[in-house]
């Protein structure tokens, strides 16, 4: 958790709280303002109480009766149908100022008509009614497309609404694996449908409501490249879920971390008693369970994975007790043995494990040593891997950067490349500096000085990762929001640390960055540990770069992706 907050910080954090309880000043109408901008509806009962179930924007103010949108199923992803809750949820209404409903919005049965009063900011009255019904998703998005038995991922391109297989192989009679928007549909179905793919396909993806459609043509071809980097304009927001509604448990003890194993994303919670799950990397949809073999749950501190989608997975270890490392290269693979260290730093490892490269011809492993409750810690463990071979472990001490503790502070390091003199990243709360660190002397060269953008004080900047992607080196940091009970939400900064050129300013407003979203918090309860992880995962094709991040105390995951197809 944090520390060393400041007596000015925390008055303001109460000041906030206070006057979010004040009653509201009289506002002067606006006669062309909307009065009912929004009707929310939320769960009243069952597994999702207190969620959203739908924000119903409402664009014409001149009618007076409102259909709240319920989705068929909550989460959309899933197949539970929200039927049994129409009868009582919590309505909500965002108002102009100066604007009521009378009697006051509260539990509705959304299969009825309800009337109210409602009143506009000039004192005009007219009677409303709210009411609701179920809809079916109207998306129908292709999300992935592979053919497993030729080992070919499809490249999608949404704005032609084409998908590139990148083959020399006869594909004259080939099943496919696809991923769709929720409850779509596709026609003809590849998946039981044998096609020939030598040839251009058509396949139709029908959504949910059984009438919006959309066909991609499937082609053997190969797609011309930018010339570096990814092309501005392709970022794309995967999926943002909340932890609670996906079923993973939000407590203190959690120190998650992710990885990527083909189209397969792995969340562990690291927490010693729940099994690290595996989701849908396009859309978020919960697979399984990650098959851990003789790995126990108790032992396991993180899991990461390196740029061919290997996975690695490391164990807790105290100091003097042995640290070992597994790897498999699939989800439902039993990992086998890497390496055991018995660690001598006189520090923990294994809640931070970062690798660069491939671990099965050249890549670097680093795992961060915890600071303990009296001192901090500059050191991490190294394993370089050449030409497929497992070097000694090194113990590395960092100079100019002091020290970081544990277990919410402490730093995950994320080397550029596989080598020894490699140059590194490092950040850590408290004081929010971003090192760019020289490989050749373990001393800080340069940094990016703390965010200027207010929100620093409530951030713990400790989430890093770094790829190569199209000849551009990016490196992420994701801050984990330490408040989210007073609004606190996580940050992401993604850079061009190609050269360290542009390396200069602050975290929130260096020229190397280049891309920075609004994230988003489903917390706003008292805050938990605000561990987290990102991952940078780019596909083995090399056309697109995902981002992945999780935040335990804002209790959500998401993804991003980016390509770099000429266009």
């Amino acid at each position: 958790m944090k520390k060393n907050i400041t007596i000015s910080y925390l008055l303001l954090g109460i000041l906030a709280l206070t006057s979010s309880c004040q009653d509201p000043e009289y506002v002067l109408p606006t006669a062309d303002r909307q009065g009912i901008t929004s009707l929310t509806a939320l769960f009243t009962s069952g597994p999702y109480v207190d969620k959203e179930a739908v924000v119903y924007t409402i664009a014409d103010a001149s009618v007076d009766k409102y259909v709240i949108p319920m989705p068929w199923y909550y989460p959309e992803n899933s197949d539970n149908e929200t039927s049994e809750y129409m009868k009582a949820m919590r309505i909500q209404a965002k108002l102009a100022p100066n604007c009521t409903i009378e009697p006051v919005l509260s539990i509705l049965d959304l299969t009825k008509e309800n009337y109210f009063t409602y009143t506009d900011a000039q004192g005009y009255k007219k009677q409303i009614c709210i009411t609701g019904e179920r809809v079916k998703s109207t998306k129908c998005q292709l999300l992935s497309f592979s053919i497993p038995s030729e080992d070919i991922t499809g490249i999608i391109d949404e704005d032609h609404k084409t998908v590139s297989l990148i083959s020399a192989e006869d594909l004259s009679s080939c099943l496919a694996d696809y991923s769709l928007s929720a409850h779509a549909t596709m026609s003809p179905d590849p998946k039981t449908e044998p096609l020939n793919f030598n040839s251009p396909v058509e396949l139709t993806v029908i959504a949910h409501d059984g009438v919006t459609k959309q066909t991609y043509t499937i082609q053997k071809a190969v797609p011309d490249k930018i010339p570096y980097g990814y092309r501005k304009g392709s970022e794309t927001e995967l999926f943002k879920l909340d932890m609670g509604v996906i079923g993973l448990p939000w407590t203190g003890a959690n120190a998650p971390s992710l990885a990527v194993s083909g189209n397969n994303l792995v969340v562990c919670l690291g927490d010693g008693t729940t099994t690290p799950a595996y989701y849908n990397a396009s859309t978020g949809n919960k697979i399984g369970n990650v098959t851990l073999g003789s790995v126990s749950v108790a032992s396991l501190g993180c899991m990461t994975s390196d740029s061919r989608g290997n996975i690695l997975l490391a164990t807790k270890a105290t100091n003097g007790k042995s640290f070992s490392i597994y790897k498999t290269s699939s989800v439902t693979t039993a990992p086998t043995l890497l390496t055991t260290y018995t660690n001598n730093t006189g520090l923990d490892m294994g809640t931070k494990v970062s690798v660069q490269g491939d671990i099965n011809t050249n890549a670097s492993i680093i795992a961060t040593c915890d600071g303990t409750a009296s001192s901090g810690s500059n050191k991490f463990v190294r394993w370089i891997i050449t030409d497929g071979v497992l070097g000694s472990p090194q113990v590395v001490t960092v100079n100019g950067v002091g020290n970081w503790g544990a277990p919410a502070s402490n730093t995950k390091v994320v080397t550029k490349g596989t080598t020894a003199q490699s140059d590194y990243f490092l950040s850590y709360y408290d004081p929010n500096i971003l090192y760019w660190v020289n490989g050749a002397n373990n001393n800080a060269s340069k940094s990016l000085e703390d965010s200027d953008n207010g929100n620093s004080w409530a951030m713990n900047n400790n989430c890093l990762d770094t790829r190569s992607f199209n000849n551009a080196q990016y490196l992420v940091l994701v801050c984990t929001a330490h408040f989210p009970q007073w609004g606190g939400t996580p940050c992401l900064y993604m850079y061009d640390v190609t050269s360290d050129g542009s390396f200069t300013g602050t975290v929130s407003s260096s020229d190397a960055l280049s891309f920075n979203p609004s994230l988003s918090s489903y917390n706003s309860a008292d805050g938990v540990a605000a561990t987290g992880d990102v991952l940078l995962a780019p596909t083995t094709d090399g056309y697109k770069l995902r981002v992945y991040y999780v935040d335990n105390n804002c209790k959500v995951i998401g993804g991003y992706e980016f390509d770099c197809i000429d266009k």
